[in-house]
């Protein structure tokens, strides 16, 4: 992909945050170099599954990716969302979605990483404005060139800028597994809070789940060791009423959970991007979303006549909102739901029973997490 073109715009980092940035950016007319230590193969080796809301389906839809990808996409109709200690529960259906959303059909979609990786990937090398830098030394940026750091939760590029963060390192771990399920409506997926920490499934195809199992960590390394068939034996104790699982299909895996957001999410003329800038805990499916919110900003603001540096501190004000938001809700839901504490039992209670009762509640709930919270009232265009 050679090119005679000074790159303006530096973005390390190819995974699905970075990618999706260098995309938008190479539309809008930009020269991208794009920059990663790891292989394409290292980037398309991760056993997982993301929780799509219209706000990607509309930032894939502008890039001319929703079509390529929708044979892979896995719809859901309904989310159940229940809680086991105080045995309520709540249906959201397309019925709760805004007007302009309905028509598509689904709640949300599941992706797996892979089928998304191959296809960034290929629409990367078929792009003439990205210059493609995967493990192997990279060049420096232009003096003048927007820096941008999509690099991960480790960020090296934040460290190096100096940003500190405001972390907290949940108790709890995340246990994923994917997994083969009877007695589950294929269209339905499930959110499940529990005093150990909440429960997702999550459906793929051909009668597959991914399963995302929040419980404090040496528990989750536990489960992840155990035998495929004692491994099914406790998910069988944890799964909604009727629903067995049949067969393990990957080995699971245990990772710790962080809540995390950056002092800065700009610096001179870099800015963060993803989870170099936040990290929130994975009940709701937020965490793409959010990620992918962050490239639909970064490339409305690339777009104005203005010096990288300007743009760099216009992006991190239009974010902050939008991401200390999000990452305080997830966490508030955890603590208020991970728990038996007799005071909060009460609480939960009512808050289940309104969203059940009143159409209106749910429809502002489930608008807050397909389309962002702060476009909960205002128009959204199909």
């Amino acid at each position: 992909m050679a090119s005679n073109l000074s790159s303006a715009i530096h973005i390390l980092g190819a995974g699905p945050s970075g990618a999706l940035t260098a995309l938008s950016l190479a539309q809008l007319g930009h020269s991208v170099d794009l920059v990663d230590p790891k292989s394409v193969d290292e980037l398309k080796a991760r056993s997982r599954a993301y929780a799509l809301t219209h706000s990607s389906r509309r930032l894939l839809e502008k890039l001319s990716l929703w079509t390529e990808l929708l044979p892979t996409l896995v719809p859901f109709q309904e989310l159940d969302l229940s809680d086991a200690a105080v045995d309520r529960s709540v249906l959201f259906s397309l019925q709760d979605l805004d007007p302009s959303s309905q028509s598509h059909g689904a709640i949300g979609w599941i992706l797996d990483h892979r089928h998304l990786m191959e296809a960034l990937l290929e629409r990367l090398r078929a792009s003439e404005g990205i210059h493609l830098h995967l493990g192997t030394t990279p060049p420096q940026p232009h003096n003048d060139s927007l820096v941008i750091a999509a690099d991960g939760p480790g960020s090296p590029a934040r460290q190096a800028w100096g940003i500190k963060t405001w972390s907290h390192r949940y108790k709890q771990g995340c246990l994923t597994a994917k997994v083969v399920l009877r007695g589950i409506d294929s269209g339905k997926a499930y959110e499940l809070f529990r005093p150990e920490g909440p429960l997702a499934v999550l459906p793929l195809a051909d009668g597959c789940f991914q399963v995302v199992w929040s419980a404090p960590m040496d528990r989750c390394l536990d489960r992840a060791a155990l035998a495929k068939s004692a491994f099914l034996d406790q998910l069988a104790g944890v799964l909604p009423e009727g629903i067995e699982p049949d067969l393990l299909l990957d080995q699971p895996a245990a990772f710790p959970q962080q809540l995390m957001l950056a002092r800065r999410l700009s610096s001179g003329r870099g800015v963060l991007v993803g989870e170099a800038a936040h990290r929130c805990h994975p009940v709701g499916g937020q965490g793409l979303n959010l990620c992918w919110r962050d490239v639909e900003t970064l490339a409305a603001l690339a777009q104005q006549p203005h010096s990288a540096r300007r743009k760099a501190r216009r992006y991190a004000r239009k974010r902050l909102l939008d991401v200390a938001f999000v990452s305080l809700a997830t966490d508030l839901l955890v603590r208020l739901f991970s728990n038996r504490q007799p005071i909060l039992l009460p609480v939960r209670s009512m808050a289940l029973m309104l969203l059940h009762k009143l159409p209106l509640s749910r429809r502002l709930s489930l608008r807050a997490m397909t389309n962002g919270p702060l476009r909960i009232l205002s128009p959204l265009p199909d």
